[in-house]
């Protein structure tokens, strides 16, 4: 037995010796260039984790804001550096004291640091207003050295027109900065989503990467001839990975435009949709996958694949998984791109619009089990809705195309499950790359995808359902005549068909335009409602559909038409590909206080760290809390009620020896929270702020 044991031992050691990465510190977005969410410190963990308090907050908005803080900070040494007002602010990460502040401020998610050998040279590298921005980390001045001034336009000198970055803060390589360039818009006339890589010391252009090929390039023959000029989408306007030990960075993209008709580009279409591994010093492509082929789901690759070491087929294997808005995780050899278990071209349903031609299978993994509910039938309605509405959504139902997952955008409605904002999406999915575990949190949440020709009539007013007198009673918040989802920027509504109760419209109103993509929404900016004719004069007769943005939720009550969990995380164990557990996350604070609890949270946009104190931390919006999990089983270690929604990922550091977690805090929360109707009603929201906790000191 004590034979076995030790062989036990040596073989756990063996397993993730390849690992000697350092996670002590959080240098950089999401901890590091790594993307792994993941710190090594463990004076925090299950033992003590009960003791932790408040130790200082920074505020750096107004109070009853509704803007979310979605914003990671960096810390260095003893310096925390945030985002405030339009600037950049280093505090003294032991107490918050403010120590310097730079005009002039990053994007909403993130930003890099880099040094010199020596560290005799100290930068925070970010964008800024489009541009790459370059400062000193010690004194907050700009580096006169980069660019112009200490900025420069990566736009410039591109061989076809492109944007700038927005909220992707980009990653770095060793001397290199590396960022995607976001789509214009998500119209059909768009620009495609190159990826760029500059000198970090000279900002000298060193290589582009297109997200749509070239004619003659790699992959051009997925796309119609006529078409491929001017293309446009696949951009990676959410988060990258660099692997520095092989020197491959992995960038997920998004779809190709317009997001949910591809009549105008009949084919696969890459890079759409797939994650491309690329040498990072030069840009050449080493391998992709793509995980939709002609994506007509708006399912863009949402969140940072994650590099971890797994023990597969009796020997260590680097690997890299990427999640999905569509529930699935695919996990492939960080080196050569081979998948770890089978993934199988599988039938999915026809399109029945003219002039679209879906591809007739999606390539669906075989392992691991999928991590988010992928149907919405008649049977999933939220048993919280008032009886009336439930009626009209089951009546609703009939009419609408629900063949499960890939159910194409039809003319008469389809109901996608997971929606285009639904399973994981930036900032929520972490591993412990010591132990090859991942965590997910997954947002339940359908989506009602409606095609409208040019000039058809739009949505003639709504079926507003009895909303009864139970808790829930009154007037919606939010929602009303042109109020809901379904009168989107994305172009209303077609009016129902006659005799059919159409779906009570979403609460949440107007979708965000363009720009909030970029600072971290999950689904798909807004577009004119009928995108301008003649942009494609190849295709003459092409149709120019529209859709709206429908996000299904109760016009009496704000929350999802689909019951719950609408919020869950799920634990994996990618050396076998199974799931450890999954629990509900978080709540919905109407419902907690009936003592209605462990349905999840709604649309939760809380970045998820794990840590070597075994803890798995992560923040939801409609209850306001940070929680601590046990990571081997899914137990609820500790919670913190905020006094605000927690919508970015938290930062674990340590200074002289003490470790502590900053938690970014900030608005209502996203999408539903501000229309959920509740008595009393939720307090409004304290000023933006950062909470920072430690264990009490001996």
């Amino acid at each position: 037995m004590r034979k076995c044991l030790l062989c036990m031992l040596v073989l756990s050691a063996i397993v993730f010796a390849a690992d000697q990465r350092s996670f002590d510190t959080w240098a950089g977005y999401g901890g590091g260039q790594d993307s792994s969410q993941f710190s090594s410190l463990k004076q925090i963990n299950k033992t003590n984790v009960k003791q932790l308090e408040v130790v200082w907050t920074y505020t750096i908005g107004a109070a009853g804001s509704t803007t979310a803080l979605t914003f990671d900070p960096l810390v260095v040494d003893k310096t925390m550096y945030v985002s405030k007002s339009g600037s950049i602010v280093a505090l003294d990460a032991t107490t918050g004291k403010e120590m310097w502040t730079h005009m002039g401020g990053p994007g909403a998610r993130g930003m890099n640091y880099w040094e010199n050998k020596d560290r005799s040279d100290r930068r925070i590298v970010f964008i800024s207003g489009g541009y790459i921005t370059e400062i000193n980390a010690l004194t907050g001045a700009a580096i006169p050295s980069f660019g112009d001034n200490g900025r420069v336009d990566p736009s410039a000198d591109s061989d076809r027109r492109i944007g700038r970055p927005g909220g992707n803060p980009g990653r770095i390589y060793q001397n290199t900065i590396i960022v995607s360039l976001p789509a214009s818009g998500a119209a059909y006339d768009s620009t495609p989503g190159d990826v760029r890589a500059f000198d970090v010391l000279t900002g000298k252009l060193l290589w582009t990467f297109h997200s749509i090929p070239r004619p003659g390039e790699f992959g051009d023959d997925t796309w119609p001839k006529e078409m491929l000029p001017t293309a446009g989408g696949v951009h990676n306007w959410n988060e990258l990975t660099v692997d520095e030990p092989n020197g491959i960075v992995y960038v997920p993209f998004g779809t190709a435009r317009y997001d949910f008709y591809g009549g105008n580009r009949h084919g696969q279409n890459l890079f759409a949709n797939s994650l491309v591994a690329l040498d990072a010093k030069t840009g050449k492509r080493i391998w992709h996958f793509q995980m939709i082929h002609h994506d007509l789901w708006d399912y863009d690759l949402p969140a940072a694949p994650k590099l971890l070491t797994v023990r597969n087929g009796g020997r260590n294997v680097d690997i890299v998984a990427q999640p999905t808005k569509f529930g699935y995780l695919y996990v492939f050899n960080r080196k050569t791109g081979a998948p770890l278990w089978p993934i199988n071209e599988t039938p999915v349903p026809n399109s029945d619009v003219p002039g679209e031609e879906a591809w007739p299978t999606q390539p669906i993994p075989s392992k691991p089990p999928a991590f988010a509910r992928q149907s919405f039938t008649a049977k999933d309605i939220n048993p919280y809705l008032p009886e009336a509405e439930r009626a009209s959504v089951l009546a609703a139902f009939k009419n609408y195309r629900n063949e499960g997952l890939f159910t194409p955008p039809s003319l008469k409605g389809t109901i996608e499950m997971p929606g285009h904002n639904g399973g994981s999406n930036w900032g929520r999915s972490a591993v412990d790359p010591t132990k090859g575990t991942m965590y997910i949190v997954s947002n339940e949440q359908p989506t009602l995808m409606t095609l409208v020709e040019p000039g058809a009539p739009r949505g003639g007013g709504t079926v507003r359902p009895d909303c009864g007198t139970g808790p829930y009673a009154g007037a919606p918040r939010g929602g009303g005549p042109g109020r809901g989802a379904a009168q989107s920027a994305r172009g209303a509504a077609p009016a129902a068909a006659a005799g059919t109760p159409p779906l009570p419209p979403a609460a949440g109103g107007p979708a965000p335009a363009a720009p909030a993509r970029g600072a971290g929404r999950g689904g798909g900016g807004a577009p004119p409602a009928v995108p301008p004719a003649g942009n494609n004069p190849a295709i003459p007769e092409f149709i120019h559909y529209s859709s709206p943005v429908t996000f299904m939720t109760s016009t009496c009550n704000g929350m999802e038409l689909i019951g719950p969990p609408w919020s869950q995380l799920t634990a994996y164990d990618l050396n076998s590909g199974t799931i450890k557990w999954q629990v509900p996350h978080g709540d919905v604070t109407a419902l907690a206080r009936q003592g209605k609890t462990g349905l999840g949270s709604q649309a939760p946009r809380g970045g998820v760290v794990v840590t070597a104190g075994g803890l798995v931390l992560a923040g939801t919006s409609s209850d306001r809390k940070i929680r601590a999990y046990d990571q081997d089983n899914g137990n609820v270690l500790w919670s913190y009620d905020l006094p605000a929604a927690s919508e970015g990922i938290p930062a674990v550091y340590q200074v002289d020896g003490r470790e502590y977690i900053a938690v970014p805090v900030g608005g209502n929360g996203y999408l539903t929270q501000p229309n959920l109707v509740t008595d009393p009603p939720i307090p409004a929201p304290s000023p933006s702020s950062y909470m920072v906790f430690a264990l009490p000191k001996k």
